[in-house]
C-alpha cells in the first residue's frame, strides 16, 4: 500500500511543479505621479506688502515740572502751529518762587550798592592815611560777597522765571494731534505724555517684512506706494529705517519707506500696498510641493524620461514663496520632476505620469 501512494503522490507533484514554473511573477505596478519640467525664469518679481502711512516725525509732549493741569485746548485731530499753548499747569507755587527770587535780587542789589559805597570811602581814607590797611581790606572783601551773592539771586530768579514758563506746554513745530494722556483736572508728573504730535514734514509708509523678504529686497530700492481704497493716489519713496530687532509676536522687522511728495489723501492712519521689484536674476522656481528634506537636506524626485524611473536629488534653497520654492543649485533646465505624489517614492521605483498616454 506504501508503494502505491508513493508511486501516485510523486506524479501529482511534478505537475503542479511544473505548472507553478509556467505563471510568471508578477511586476511592480508603476505609481502615478504628477510631474513639471524645470524652466530658468529671468526677470523682474513683483513684492507686495500691505502697511500704513505715519508720520515720519512723531513727538510725545509732556511738562518739565510736575503739577495739576488746569487746562488743554486741544484734542485728537486738532492742527497746532509753532508756539501755540495747548495745555496749562496750575501757576500758583511756580508764581510765589518767582516773587521770592525778585525779592532776593532786590536785596541783593541793595547790598552791593552799600558795599560799592563803604568800599569807595575806605580806599579814599586808605589813600590820606586815615584808615588802617585792615579795614581797607574787609570793605573790598564785602564788596566782593555782596556781588557774589547778587549772582546767585539773579540764578534762582531766572530759575523761577524757567518754573513759570514751564507750566504752560509750548508746541515747538507745526503738525496734527494723533493722541492724548492726561485730562484736565489731573494731577501730572514731569514728562508724563499729554499730547502726541505728527509733526509737519514727511509722511512714512511703515511695512511689516519678514527677514527673507528683507534679504531679497535690492539696496536703496524704489518703492510705489499706492491707496489701498484708491490705486490711482501713489507716491514714490525710498526705505528710510529698518527696525534693528525683530517683533517678538510676529517676527518680522519694521521698515519705514520715506515718501517724496506724498499727495493729500494719504492721511495718518490709512491703509497702503507698497510693490517693489526684486533683482533680476535667472533663477529655477518649483512647486513648493515637489520638496521634500532627506538627511535633513532639501531634495526633490527627478524621473528619468528614458525607463520613467524616479532618482532623489540633493537641491540648495534660495527663498521660499508661499506656494513656490527658488532654487540655487542641484536641477537644471529641462529636468522632470516630481509635484505630486512625491511621499510613498523610492530610489529606482517606476512611475506613471499622470495625463500622459499609457
Amino acid at each position: 500500500m506504501l508503494r502505491a501512494a508513493i508511486v501516485t503522490i510523486v506524479p501529482a507533484l511534478s505537475i503542479i511543479l511544473t505548472a507553478c514554473s509556467e505563471n510568471p511573477e508578477p511586476t511592480a505596478v508603476p505609481r502615478p505621479v504628477r510631474t513639471a519640467t524645470v524652466e530658468k525664469s529671468v526677470g523682474t518679481k513683483p513684492l507686495v506688502l500691505t502697511g500704513r502711512i505715519e508720520a515720519a516725525n512723531e513727538a510725545s509732549l509732556g511738562f518739565r515740572i510736575s503739577g495739576r493741569m488746569v487746562e488743554r485746548s486741544v484734542g485728537i485731530g486738532d492742527r497746532v502751529e509753532a508756539g501755540q499753548v495747548i495745555a496749562r499747569l496750575e501757576p500758583q507755587n511756580e508764581m510765589n518762587a518767582l516773587r521770592s527770587a525778585q525779592a532776593n535780587v532786590a536785596a541783593a542789589r541793595a547790598a552791593v550798592t552799600q558795599a560799592n559805597n563803604r568800599f569807595v570811602r575806605q580806599e579814599t581814607l586808605l589813600d590820606q592815611g586815615w584808615t588802617t590797611r585792615a579795614q581797607f581790606d574787609e570793605a573790598e572783601k564785602a564788596r566782593a560777597t555782596a556781588e557774589a551773592q547778587l549772582d546767585s539771586a539773579e540764578a534762582q530768579l531766572k530759575a523761577a522765571e524757567d518754573h513759570v514758563s514751564f507750566t504752560e506746554l509750548v508746541v515747538d513745530a507745526p503738525g496734527v494731534v494723533t493722541g492724548t494722556g492726561a485730562e484736565p483736572h489731573e494731577v501730572v508728573q514731569a514728562g508724563q505724555v499729554i499730547v502726541r504730535l505728527a509733526r509737519e514734514g514727511g509722511r512714512d509708509g511703515v511695512f511689516d517684512v519678514s527677514a527673507q523678504m528683507l534679504r531679497s529686497v535690492p539696496a536703496d530700492a524704489k518703492i510705489e506706494v499706492r491707496l489701498a481704497e484708491d490705486p490711482n493716489i501713489k507716491a514714490v519713496g525710498r526705505v528710510r529705517t529698518v527696525s534693528p530687532q525683530a517683533d517678538p509676536t510676529t517676527r518680522t522687522f519694521e521698515v519705514k519707506v520715506g515718501l517724496i511728495d506724498p499727495p493729500a489723501a494719504m492721511r495718518l492712519g490709512a491703509t497702503v500696498n507698497g510693490q517693489v521689484e526684486l533683482e533680476t536674476t535667472a533663477a529655477i522656481e518649483i512647486p513648493a510641493s515637489a520638496l521634500m528634506k532627506t538627511d535633513r537636506q532639501p531634495a526633490v524626485w527627478v524621473v528619468n524620461p528614458a525607463d520613467l524611473s524616479v532618482s532623489l536629488r540633493n537641491v540648495q534653497v534660495a527663498r521660499f514663496d508661499p506656494a513656490s520654492v527658488h532654487i540655487s543649485e542641484g536641477l537644471d533646465a529641462g529636468d522632470l520632476i516630481v509635484t505630486a505624489g512625491i511621499q510613498a517614492l523610492h530610489p529606482g521605483q517606476k512611475v506613471r505620469i499622470l495625463g500622459a498616454s499609457p
